[in-house]
């Protein structure tokens, strides 16, 4: 690798602008790409990029208004099978997923929860990331968790 592309460069841009990192436990589990993003990612997806663009460049669920309100990101993941739930207790046999929202209570990012209680995140275009916790990516630019929603885990059949 060269000098500017090694593990701890990257650390170093992934804490520059998610200071809140440099406090949690996290590990890069994944290169970057522009493939797809966070909420793609949460929801096991890592061929498009999912988001409500009124342009309609990015994949959206069918039906779903192209808005980005916490309201359209509900409706979005029910399609999935997502409901609310109160908290990010891990709960076996679920999967939940954090939305995290600006101070317009605009949605920015979503986490998904790994059956051992920890985080994954997709960056953006940056990496992937595995956090202890949701208070690593708390503050700018994605805000604070807005609410948790879970969905039963998917059978993997062969």
């Amino acid at each position: 690798m060269g000098e500017g592309t090694g593990p701890w460069r990257m650390r170093e841009e992934i804490e520059r602008i998610f200071p809140g990192l440099r406090i949690d436990v996290y590990s890069i589990t994944s290169p970057r790409t522009p493939s797809y993003n966070c909420v793609a990612w949460a929801v096991g997806q890592v061929e498009t990029w999912w988001w409500p663009d009124p342009m309609e460049q990015a994949f959206w669920p069918f039906g779903i208004p192209r808005r980005e309100t916490i309201d359209v990101f509900i409706q979005a993941f029910s399609t999935l099978g997502y409901v609310l739930c109160a908290t990010a207790d891990v709960e076996p046999g679920f999967e939940r997923i954090a939305i995290y929202v600006n101070s317009a209570r605009k949605p920015t990012h979503v986490a998904r929860q790994l059956p051992n209680g920890t985080w994954t995140s997709k960056l953006g275009k940056l990496e992937d990331i595995e956090h202890a916790t949701l208070d690593g990516l708390s503050g700018s630019p994605y805000g604070s968790v807005a609410l948790f929603m879970r969905r039963p885990i998917q059978q993997q059949t062969s």
